[in-house]
C-alpha cells in the first residue's frame, strides 16, 4: 500500500491499490458501518483460543484496521462508519498509541497475532469480545464509554495503569495470565464511571488495583485468582467503591442480569482466591461483601482489611484453614458474620476495629463470641472486650455486656504477678469483678448465719463491769461483718482463743466484701 494510494482511498472512498481480498471486504463494511464476519460457521474451528490454524482468507493486517480507525475513508450515504469484525486473524502489532479512534470499535472471536497497544489513545466506546490476546498494553487510555473485554484470553496480562473508563469495563469470564512483571492485571489508579464487573475471571499472577475508583460497583462474583508466585493474587489499596464490591458467588451458564439470584437448579461457583488479599484503607459506600468466599492462603499470606471503611461488611465466606484475617482500625457500621467464618487463635487481628452492629447469621452465642474475640488477642488487650460489650450494651442486651467485661478480667488477670491475680480471684469468687453485686449479698448472708449460730456458744464476759447491751450474737456478727458500721457489740465483749481468731477472720472477710464491693460500684459508674 502506497502513501499516494491511502490518501486517494480516503478523499474520494476508492480501494486502495494493494489490499487483499479479506482487508478489501473490511474496507467496504467499514464505510458500509456493517458487521464483517469471516467466521466458517465450525465452532472448532472457529474458536480464536483453539488451534486450529486461520488462512489468509481470514487474515487482516493490523496497520489497514489502524488506517481505518484512525484516518478512514468517509461513510456511505445515509450510513455510519464503524469496525465490527468477527472471526477475523489480525497479523502485525494493532498499535493505536496516543490515537484518537472516532468510529465505533468491536472485534468478536477475533484472533491477534501480536500485542495491542493503546496508550493513551481516546475511545468512544470499544468493545473485544471472545478474542485471544498475547497482551493488552492500555495504560492512560480514555474512553467516553464502555471497554468490554469479556471472555478474552490475554497471555501476557493486560496493562490499564491511570486508565479512565467513561462507563463501564467489562471482564466477565475473561482468563489473564501473569506478564513479566507477575501481574495479570495492572489497574492501579484507574477510574471508572460505573461498573467493573469481572464476574467469572480468571486470573494467574496478580490483579493490582491500587487506588483505583469504581463509581458503582466491583464484582468478582465467582472469580478465581490465583497466584503461587508471590505474595497477594489481590492487590487494591486505597480502592474506592461507591457502592459494593462483591466477593461472592455467580451463576454458571446461566442467562441471567449481573447480580440477580440464580435460577433454581442453576450451577454455582464461589468467588475463590489462591493468594493474598490486600484491600488496605479502602472505601466503600455499600458494603464488602464476602459471602461465601473460599480463601487459600499460606502461612505468610492474609485477608488484610486494615482501616477499610463501610457502612456494612459481610463475612460470610468459608473459615481460612491457613494465613490471617486482618481488621485492624477498620470500621463498619454493620458486622454482618457467622461463627464459622472466623480463623482460629493467633490468625485474627482486630485491634482497633471498629463496628457499631452486630447481625449474626445462624447461631453465634456468647460462649463463641467470646471466643472470637480471644482469637484476636494472642496478648491481653481491653479493646476488642470494651467494643463488643458497647455494641452489645446499644442492643439491649445488658446481661451480655456484663459478661463479656467479666471475661475481660478473667483475661487480664492472667497476666498479674502472682499477689496481684491472688487478689483478682478473690474478686472473682466473691463478687465477680463488680458485675454480678449479688454474689456479695449471699456470702454476707451465709457468714451473718454461720458465725451468729457460732457465736451463740462463745464464751462472751463483758469488758468492764457496769452497764452493757445484752448479749446479741447475730448483732456481734453482723458488727463485725460491717467494717465502717458500729452497732454497739464488739466494743462491750471479750472474747479469747479460737473465738478471737474467729472474730478476726470475721473482720477480714468483712473488709474483703466492702472493697470488692466498692471497686465493683466504682467500675460501674465509671462505665456509666
Amino acid at each position: 500500500m502506497t502513501e499516494g494510494a491511502g490518501i486517494r482511498g480516503i478523499r474520494d472512498g476508492d480501494l486502495p491499490d494493494d489490499l487483499t481480498a479479506a482487508e478489501a471486504g473490511m474496507w467496504q463494511a467499514f464505510r458500509n458501518g456493517t458487521v464483517y464476519d469471516l467466521s466458517s460457521g465450525d465452532t472448532v474451528v472457529d474458536d480464536p483460543h483453539g488451534g486450529h490454524p486461520w488462512g489468509p482468507e481470514r487474515t487482516v493486517r493490523a496497520r489497514i484496521i489502524c488506517w481505518l480507525l484512525l484516518d478512514g475513508p468517509p461513510a456511505l450515504a445515509g450510513r455510519v462508519a464503524s469496525l465490527k469484525l468477527t472471526g477475523v486473524q489480525v497479523s502485525g502489532t494493532l498499535d493505536l498509541a496516543g490515537g484518537t479512534i472516532v468510529p465505533y470499535l468491536e472485534m468478536k472471536g477475533c484472533r491477534f497475532e501480536r500485542e495491542i497497544l493503546l496508550p493513551e489513545a481516546r475511545f468512544t466506546t470499544a468493545r473485544f469480545v471472545d478474542c485471544s490476546v498475547p497482551r493488552l498494553e492500555a495504560a492512560r487510555v480514555h474512553t467516553e464509554g464502555d471497554l468490554h473485554l469479556p471472555r478474552c484470553r490475554f497471555h501476557n496480562g493486560v496493562r490499564l495503569t491511570d486508565a479512565h473508563i467513561g462507563t463501564d469495563l467489562l471482564m466477565n469470564q475473561a482468563i489473564v495470565y501473569r506478564d513479566r512483571s507477575g501481574r495479570s492485571i495492572a489497574a492501579d489508579g484507574m477510574t471508572v464511571g460505573q461498573d467493573l464487573q469481572a464476574e467469572l475471571l480468571e486470573s494467574h499472577g496478580e490483579l493490582s488495583l491500587r487506588s483505583a475508583t469504581v463509581g458503582v460497583s466491583l464484582s468478582l462474583r465467582g472469580a478465581r485468582l490465583t497466584n503461587p508466585y508471590t505474595r497477594l493474587a489481590l492487590n487494591a489499596p486505597q480502592l474506592t467503591v461507591e457502592r459494593t464490591l462483591y466477593l461472592t458467588p455467580a451463576g454458571v451458564g446461566a442467562s441471567m442480569l449481573s447480580g440477580a439470584t440464580p435460577a433454581r437448579g442453576t450451577r454455582i461457583q464461589r468467588f475463590e482466591c489462591q493468594g493474598g488479599i490486600r484491600l488496605d484503607d479502602g472505601r466503600f459506600g455499600d458494603a464488602v461483601d464476602l459471602e461465601r468466599a473460599r480463601f487459600t492462603f499460606t502461612d505468610e499470606q492474609e485477608l488484610s482489611l486494615r482501616r477499610i471503611q463501610a457502612p456494612e461488611l459481610r463475612f460470610l465466606g468459608e473459615k481460612p484453614q491457613r494465613g490471617k484475617v486482618v481488621l485492624s482500625g477498620a470500621r463498619v457500621a454493620n458486622l454482618v458474620d457467622r461463627a464459622t467464618a472466623w480463623p482460629g487463635p493467633g490468625n485474627l487481628h482486630m485491634g482497633g476495629f471498629v463496628y457499631e452492629n452486630l447481625v449474626p447469621h445462624g447461631p453465634f452465642p456468647l460462649a463463641e463470641r467470646l471466643e472470637w474475640v480471644a482469637a484476636a488477642t494472642a496478648e491481653y488487650n481491653p479493646e476488642p472486650y470494651e467494643r463488643l460489650a458497647a455494641v452489645l450494651r446499644a442492643g439491649g442486651e445488658d446481661e451480655d455486656a456484663r459478661e463479656v467485661l467479666l471475661a475481660k478480667q478473667r483475661r487480664r488477670r492472667e497476666t498479674l504477678p502472682p499477689a496481684a491475680k491472688f487478689w483478682g480471684y478473690v474478686q472473682d469468687w466473691t463478687v465477680a469483678y463488680g458485675y454480678r453485686p449479688g454474689r456479695a449479698a449471699v456470702w454476707m448472708a451465709v457468714l451473718w448465719a454461720a458465725s451468729s449460730v457460732a457465736f451463740a456458744h462463745a464464751s462472751h464476759p463483758p469488758l468492764k463491769g457496769g452497764d452493757h447491751p445484752a448479749w446479741n450474737p447475730a448483732l456481734f456478727a453482723l458488727d463485725l461483718l460491717l467494717p465502717v458500721i458500729d452497732l454497739g457489740q464488739v466494743g462491750f465483749w471479750q472474747l479469747s482463743g479460737g473465738w478471737q481468731w474467729l472474730a478476726a477472720v470475721m473482720v477480714l472477710l468483712g473488709w474483703i466484701l466492702a472493697t470488692t464491693v466498692a471497686a465493683g460500684a466504682t467500675r460501674l459508674l465509671r462505665r456509666n
